[in-house]
């Protein structure tokens, strides 16, 4: 089991939109999906690209590089090119900060 560390404030994920938060040195992108909060690494598994800038849809996430689908929730694949699943991670909310495990 990880630590909880702070990542930012729930005003700066607004809702159905993505942002990228820098943490320890690694990119990690937290969707707000009606209240929901999920992070998970910003790099698709096919060529890297941020997924930050691609396409969601519910829980699915279409990257903008060459239309790869993932579940944000699982990570899990659902298109190809993505050969691999991404990395997700727990968040919690505790007011108005939003805090991710690492």
């Amino acid at each position: 089991m990880g630590e909880f560390v702070k990542v930012g404030k729930i005003s700066e994920v607004t809702n159905g939109k993505m942002k990228v938060f820098n943490i320890g040195g690694k990119q990690i992108a937290i969707a707000n999906i009606d209240g929901e909060y999920l992070a998970f690494d910003d790099a698709c598994t096919h060529a890297q690209c941020s997924l930050a800038g691609g396409m969601l849809d519910g829980h699915t996430l279409t990257c903008y590089c060459h239309g790869a689908q993932f579940d944000i929730k699982t990570g899990k694949v659902l298109a190809p090119p993505a050969p691999s699943p991404i990395s997700i991670y727990k968040v919690k909310v505790e007011g108005e900060d939003i805090f991710i495990e690492i």
